[in-house]
């Protein structure tokens, strides 16, 4: 996950929560399979099989305007509440300040029906999901420099900081006193961007980052000798990117990339004995990455070599071993047509994932022995926008094929509550599947307009290492056969009205593939009501959304149900 353009990072879970991220201070938001087209990026940016990037509002002004301003609140069910102030101003002709913050709290109790069989059809009892407050506020400022015509640089600083209960498995006759575990998280960064075009033919950008965190887990009720367990983790990272740019044609392209980053993380726990046992450990990366792309009316091309050099070092115990891959990519794209928006898609990606901090060194269930996630992806597909006269001002379909063969697969599986899970490594996964998307915009009249959108999956991914072995052919744990999504919105000069689903199919919670295992496919419907009022130069907006509007239990992780139907309700004003 990138945000403006440098990579975030969680090095001992390999995690990040986007919850910490508010959409009131995003411009966009864009997910890319395999690789994106850009390749003006830093080197850490192609070194993911898939990449989220968030880029948050850049100031821009009204003329004779200085500042802009954005506060709203959202309150629900649950005991929501979360107010969050965007702020905007403009210092002088080249230069601006941003300023983005909220709080939320919730204590989070919500009913549920626990059920005393797996079929689903015996003795129930109407419980409430115990020790699931939230606390979290979140500070965020950068300042944007236009230094010149070819000069331009961005500072930003993010403090995020929460607590919250984990809410432990619904346990038979135990639904009072079981969840006692409390996560206190800190997060801390700071970045810098510098780009420059230096000539037609040449221009660089530069980065730097520094992200501490710090993370507190507490279970007072944890059977040892003194009756709790607790860790204490700190990490830090230190960041230097740098990329040059050559264009040697208006069709081609050619990047080169250098990243340098530190990794260290340190821990703290319930017996000095744990704590001084901990691994303590320092990873050192350097990523190199060539890349070129071309591009002409009908064609374009992106290929990418990743050097890749990584090692661990340890105070105590074993370290992980030093790592030196090269990881290719290469994507096509055609346009066979030129009064036709129809393109045929296809990419190949070769690439490898280290284990987590967590993974091979946490005190209690940490694996040294891990391998690299080694990663085979190839996928092909198809993009047609096409504008038809009549109903549909414009349709978006596309259809793709993947493939991957993954070795030494890391899976998470959870073990003693959910904060303490178990890893291991599948010798081989083979995952086979296809998405199809649709996308439709309907005008049915001057001020009436509705939106139309679509996604389904269908994925095989499945365990080959052993064709003895008594999961081999097996569904991996929790990855659904069949997924997908959908939307559709009315804007009209009254109300807008939007609805969406997302659902899934049956998912195993085990590596074995029995009916003991089995979760059941659920579906999540979601309604919303919202309006935009103009009021000289004021803006306001309205919106009431309906969670799970059909009010049905279910469950993402076997033992955990989700909440039933809720509301949200958020008001907001502009200017």
């Amino acid at each position: 996950m990138s945000y403006d353009g440098i990579t975030l990072s969680d090095v001992q879970t390999g995690q990040i929560d986007i919850g910490r991220f508010s959409l009131d201070n995003v411009e966009t938001i864009s997910l890319n399979n395999g690789q994106s087209d850009n390749i003006f990026q830093p080197a850490r940016s192609f070194a993911a099989a898939s990449l989220l990037s968030i880029r948050t509002k850049t100031p821009s002004f009204d003329v004779g305007k200085k500042y802009n301003a954005n506060i709203s609140v959202k309150s629900g069910s649950f005991g929501l509440i979360n107010p969050a102030l965007l702020y905007q101003h403009k210092l002088n002709e080249k230069t601006a300040f941003s300023f983005s913050g909220e709080w939320l709290s919730s204590h989070g109790e919500y009913p549920y029906l626990l059920d005393y069989s797996y079929s689903g059809d015996g003795l129930q009892s109407r419980e409430t999901r115990k020790n699931t407050d939230v606390k979290h506020i979140r500070l965020e400022s950068s300042v944007h420099l236009n230094i010149s015509e070819t000069d331009k640089a961005c500072v930003k600083a993010y403090y995020y900081q929460s607590e919250r209960g984990l809410p432990g498995a619904t346990v038979f006759y135990n639904t009072d006193n079981f969840s006692s575990q409390r996560l206190w998280d800190q997060t801390f960064f700071a970045q810098a961007h510098y780009e420059k075009k230096i000539s037609q033919l040449w221009s660089v950008q530069f980065n730097a980052k520094f992200n501490a965190g710090k993370l507190n887990y507490l279970d007072t009720t944890y059977h040892n000798d003194i009756g709790k367990m607790e860790s204490k983790y700190r990490q830090e990272e230190y960041y230097l990117a740098a990329t040059a740019m050559y264009r040697p044609t208006a069709r081609w392209m050619i990047t080169y990339s250098t990243d340098g980053f530190i990794n260290h993380m340190d821990a703290a726990f319930e017996t000095p004995a744990l704590t001084d046992a901990f691994a303590r450990p320092t990873r050192y990366n350097l990523l190199n990455v060539l890349a070129a792309r071309y591009v002409d009316d009908k064609f374009s091309a992106t290929s990418s070599l990743l050097s890749t050099i990584v090692k661990d070092v340890v105070v105590n115990g074993d370290a992980g071993e030093q790592y030196r891959k090269w990881s290719p990519f290469m994507s096509v794209s055609w346009q066979p047509f030129k009064t036709e928006d129809l393109r045929f898609r296809a990419f190949y990606k070769h690439l490898f994932r280290l284990p987590t901090f967590n993974d091979l060194y946490y005190a209690r269930s940490g694996n040294a022995g891990l391998k690299p996630e080694t990663t085979y992806q190839w996928n092909g597909g198809i993009t047609w926008l096409a504008k038809p006269a009549k109903l549909f001002s414009e349709i978006l379909l596309t259809a793709d094929f993947f493939k991957n063969k993954v070795m030494d697969k890391i899976i998470a599986m959870p073990s003693k509550n959910i904060f303490v899970w178990s890893m291991t490594n599948l010798g081989m996964v083979d995952i086979t599947g296809y998405d199809f998307s649709a996308d439709g915009k309907i005008n049915i009249s001057g001020d009436v307009k509705c939106t139309l959108s679509g996604t389904y999956t269908w994925q095989k991914a499945i365990d080959v290492t052993d064709p003895d072995g008594r999961t081999y052919g097996h569904q991996l744990p929790y990855t659904p056969r069949i997924s997908g999504s959908g939307r559709a919105a009315v804007e009209n000069p009254f109300v807008n009205i939007a609805y969406s689903v997302i659902w899934s199919g049956k998912r195993y919670a085990g590596y074995q593939n029995y009916a003991e295992n089995r979760l059941p496919a659920y579906a999540d419907h979601g309604l919303s009501l919202y309006r935009n009022f103009n009021i000289k130069n004021v803006k306001l907006h309205v919106k009431t959304e309906v969670m799970n509007l059909l009010n049905k239990q279910y469950a993402v992780v076997k033992w955990f149900p989700m909440p039933g139907r809720s509301f949200r309700f958020t008001a907001g004003i502009q200017f």
